[in-house]
């Protein structure tokens, strides 16, 4: 089942969007960007991609930092609307 999302981002650009919630940060610099794992593409594209699109802001020494759009989509928790709650189907086990 595909969840959609309400913001047109590619996988590249999600994953580093990720990356700044994953280590709970509001700007990264622009090596730990470029060292973002993406199975297909990388680099800084992604980034620079989402600075057009304003999810992140490029600071003057080659960082970036997440803007207030970029923070409502990471506030998102999307998930399955048939997922169960956790432990309930552990309960019905025993």
């Amino acid at each position: 089942m595909a969840i959609i999302l309400p913001f047109p981002l590619t996988i590249q650009e999600m994953r580093v969007l990720q990356e700044f919630r994953r280590i709970a940060a509001d700007s990264l610099p622009a090596d730990a960007v470029k060292a973002i794992k993406h199975p297909s593409g990388g680099g800084e594209a992604p980034a620079q991609s989402l600075a057009a699109k304003g999810f992140l802001t490029a600071d003057g020494s080659g960082g970036y930092a997440l803007t207030e759009k970029a923070k409502e989509f990471l506030a998102i928790d999307a998930k399955p609307t048939n997922e169960e709650p956790a432990g309930a189907s552990d309960a019905a086990v025993e």
